[in-house]
This record gives C-alpha cells, structure tokens and sequence, in this order.
C-alpha cells in the first residue's frame, strides 16, 4: 500500500505550528518527539525532532543559523545528509501508512523532498509578511526584557522607566529589514516550488481560514488525498490571545525596494490560495 505523507511547509510565525497541533488532534502522525514549547509558542511547536536537528546539521555545515533564519537560497546539502534524511524517511514509512512533519526550515529543502517524496502531498501555510515580520521581532524583544524582568527591582525599574522604549526602537530597527528579506526568500521558494508541482499535490491556505473553514479542510485532505482523519474542531485548541496584532513594520524597512518585493510576492501566493 502506497504511503501518504504530508509536508506542513511555511514561514517561521505563519502559523505551522497551530495548524499541526490540530492535525495531530485530527490524528494524523507528525512525530514521536516533539519539539518543547517556548517563548512564542506556549502550547509547543509540533515539530519533529528527527527533521528538526537534520535541517539544523545542514544549516551549520553552510555556515548559517540554525534557526533558518536565513536569507540564502543556494544551501548545500550533503551526500551524507541526503542518506539521513533517506533513512529518516523509510523509518516512518515502515512504521506508518500515513504521516507527516513540519518545521519551518523545510522551505529551505523543498527541493530536496520533491526528489526523496515525490508522492508527497504539501499543506502550504501562508501570513501576511508584515504579520510575520511583527511576530518575529515581538518574540525576540520578549527574550530581551525576560532578562531585565529577572534582575532586582532597581534594575527593573531602570528598564520600565528608561529604557524599554529605546531598546524596543532599536531592535525594530536592526532587525526589521532583515526578517523581512527571511519572509520574502522562504515565501519565494515556496513559490518556486509549487509551480512545478501538480495542481492536486499542494493546497495553500492561511491559517486564520481555519477558523471558519475547519471542517472543509478536514474534508479535503480526507477526500482527495485519502488522509484518515477524523475531524476536531479547530477552535478548541484556537486561543485568540496568543496572536499577537502585527504592528506597522513597514516603517522600519530602509529599503523600500523590499516593501515593494513583498508586496508583489504577497499577490503572487494570493493567486494560489484556497479556502479564502
């Protein structure tokens, strides 16, 4: 019996990580281990930590983060990780008629598990690059004033009243522009890719659809890829409060050039999006 497997595929702060925890509540198998929750996602990641520590091995042999954060297309993989990443995947597919996985940084390899899966089936998570770009730097101004928060109360009233406002401004300012080069070249090879892929092989959505659209993707990705799945609502795992509201990143981009990229780019992937 053929395999199904599916690839979760989008940009870190897109919403990957609340789309698999309802598939996994929908029980589709997405990993042994996980990986534990965190600043930014409380009610943990859902990311496989077997692909997860491969993909951070690749990153650190080219010599980028292994967060994948990263604007660089042309990422080598090795002969030895491509074995791994083989071996990987024959386990599951020995212990499991139907699985899948997601970690951001598989965008970076999609390539590659078109040529190791090429009967794979792509779920396509798309957010608005300003959405994006705000949760990326919320999150990491989150880890910064952690630090502040744990010292005493002197110091703690130093960051409130002084400096809080002027180093929130200046984190915006380093990192804006290069979290949004990170959107635009994730969101591109997504795009590159599902352009040579058939129609019937990927759906795009973006992840807010889930809550009025929950039980027509359930029925989707039963009906035409054969999943089984049974349905779960979407909203009991929802919790609004921990979206954060995007604030306007655009003033913080130099380069407008990239404003303009991005923009162009949102329209594109707008094209391909389904369940709007």
């Amino acid at each position: 019996m053929q395999n199904r497997t599916l690839i979760i595929a989008g940009m870190h702060r897109s919403g990957t990580s609340l789309i698999t925890h309802w598939l996994s509540e929908c029980g589709l198998e997405l990993g042994e281990n996980f990986l534990p929750d965190g600043v930014g996602n409380v009610d943990g990641h859902y990311e496989d930590i077997e692909f997860l520590k491969l993909h951070e091995e690749i990153l650190n042999d080219n010599h980028l983060p292994a967060t994948g954060l990263t604007a660089e297309h042309n990422i080598d993989i090795s002969l030895y990780h491509r074995e791994k990443l083989k071996s990987v995947i024959n386990v599951k597919n020995a212990l499991y008629p139907q699985w899948g996985w997601k970690d951001p940084r598989t965008c970076l390899f999609l390539n590659t598990y078109k040529e190791l899966l090429p009967d794979a089936r792509y779920l396509i998570v798309v957010r608005d690059y300003q959405s994006v770009v705000s949760s990326l730097l919320k999150r990491d101004f989150v880890y910064i004033e952690n630090k502040y928060l744990a010292r005493g109360y002197f110091d703690r009233l130093v960051w409130n009243v002084f400096r809080r406002k002027r180093r929130l401004k200046k984190l915006y300012n380093q990192k804006a522009e290069d979290y949004l080069k990170v959107w635009i070249a994730y969101n591109e090879e997504i795009l590159k890719n599902i352009k040579t892929l058939p129609d019937s092989a990927y759906v795009m959505i973006n992840y807010s659809v889930l809550n009025t659209s929950d039980d027509r993707i359930c029925s989707f990705l039963k009906d035409h890829w054969n999943l089984s799945l049974k349905y779960s609502r979407f909203k009991d795992i929802y919790k609004d409060k921990l979206i954060s509201k995007p604030i306007d990143t655009d003033a913080f981009i130099l380069n407008k050039s990239l404003l303009s990229k991005a923009n162009q780019l949102q329209t594109s992937l707008n094209t391909y999006m389904a369940f709007s």
